[in-house]
């Protein structure tokens, strides 16, 4: 069973640098299989999401391999396309192989994705584009079956702006006969970064970081090769850590303008941070002030995926907080284990109420989600005594070396191999 085990109260201090981004490279590993050749991507995080996406390409085919940060992907001999039930019910990521699938193969199978427990996280909006294109979905034994002779261009406006649904409808638009203007499409920076990858494989696309993407298919494309960009969700988990200890750190190559939503919060709680010689120097000493309502949105209001490290600095904030959670209804279920430290918080719906300022003490708690054993970390930082945090393999899921890290900052970690970060 994996562990950490944390000793807290102890501020953070100084300099760290941030691994590539999940959300960024997953897509771009689905692209790869829209090419015949050989795919680069650079700055690759060693997480488990990125070994499942390896493995999914390598049940269809490819050729993987990542070192030291590399990762390559040979489709060459790629024909496959029944994406494995193993990977589907780890990770929610490997839906967005059906418009690749599609679009190359002309057909995909898959499962109902899994990898969550924060929602629902239906993949209607990826079917509804996808059969905009000219797919044809079937349900037989548990599994969808996915068919198109031939995809061609659509208009696609989406109820809401879904960023795995936006990504696959772009996956497959990209060589589809034709225009596709998709309306009402997710604007995250992953969504930019994807365009941009595509767009030097030879893809037509104009408008992301809008509502409005516009492609125009082409009918092939080459191997794509891309440096992956800092995790802005890892920065803002460390940036939270800081605040929790009243610390002071010093982010070596954040990302440029893809955490303003969160910077406006840490600075109303008293957090400082300023950008020099390209480096983003944060000092959580000051934190001392309640938020007294914060709602998650879309890019760019306040990401869902920092709500939980945020709402575990604010138990260590005298006064009274709330947060709307508008994103996933299930995000709340951190809530539990930091009451089991000391915290005092109470849900009704899809609102919390955080009473800060109450001593967080050390015991033993369970990670059941990725963000929320994030903000277990954070809690754990920042409370009395000895912290055993359980079911760690969520956290690896999205956090390259994040043990390694605190301890480069001054935590007192160790991981369940026995390992000690001092």
């Amino acid at each position: 069973m994996s562990a950490i085990q944390i000793q807290g109260l102890r501020p953070l201090k100084g300099t760290v640098g941030i691994q590539g981004s999940k959300n960024a490279v997953l897509p771009m590993m689905a692209a790869s299989l829209l090419a015949d050749g050989v795919t680069v991507i650079r700055h690759v995080p060693e997480i488990e999401d990125v070994f499942s996406m390896m493995g999914i390409l390598e049940s269809l085919g490819c050729k993987c391999s990542l070192e030291k940060g590399v990762l390559t992907v040979d489709t060459k001999a790629a024909s496959g396309h029944r994406i494995p039930e193993e990977y589907v019910g780890k990770m929610r990521s490997s839906c967005l192989l059906l418009g690749p699938l599609l679009a190359g193969r002309g057909e995909a199978v898959t499962y109902y994705p899994g990898g969550c427990v924060i929602g629902k996280r239906p993949i209607d909006l990826h079917l509804y584009a996808l059969k905009r294109l000219g797919a044809s979905f079937f349900e037989a034994g548990g599994m969808i079956l996915a068919r198109a002779d031939r995809l061609r261009g659509a208009r696609i406006r989406f109820s809401y702006p879904s960023v795995g649904a936006t990504e696959n409808a772009i996956l497959a638009a990209v060589t589809a006969e034709g225009e596709t203007e998709i309306e009402n499409c997710a604007r995250e920076p992953e969504i930019v970064w994807l365009c941009r990858y595509l767009r030097s494989m030879g893809a037509e696309i104009q408008g992301e970081g809008t509502h409005c993407i516009r492609i125009t298919g082409v009918k092939e494309l080459k191997a794509g090769n891309m440096q992956i960009p800092p995790d802005r969700i890892v920065v803002g988990t460390y940036l939270c850590a800081a605040a929790a200890t009243r610390g002071k750190i010093t982010i070596s190559n954040p990302p440029e303008g893809e955490l303003d939503a969160f910077l406006e919060v840490y600075g109303k709680m008293g957090g400082q941070y300023n950008r020099r010689s390209g480096k983003l120097i944060a000092d959580g000493s000051g934190t001392a002030f309640p938020v007294p309502f914060l709602e998650t949105d879309t890019y760019p209001g306040f990401p869902t995926d920092l709500q939980s490290p945020l709402m575990a600095v604010l138990t260590t904030i005298p006064g009274k907080s709330r947060i709307r959670e508008n994103i996933f209804e299930n995000r709340f279920r951190i809530v539990e284990e930091l009451n089991k430290m000391g915290a005092s918080v109470a849900v009704s719906g899809r609102e919390a109420s955080i009473q800060g300022g109450t001593c967080l003490r050390g015991c033993t708690v369970r990670a059941r989600e990725l963000r929320g054993g994030a903000a277990l970390l954070v809690a754990a930082l920042a409370a009395q005594g000895e912290t055993v945090i359980e079911g760690c393999s969520f956290i690896y899921r999205g956090y390259e070396h994040i043990c390694e890290d605190l301890a480069s900052l001054g935590a007192q970690i160790e991981e369940d191999t026995g390992t000690a970060f001092l």
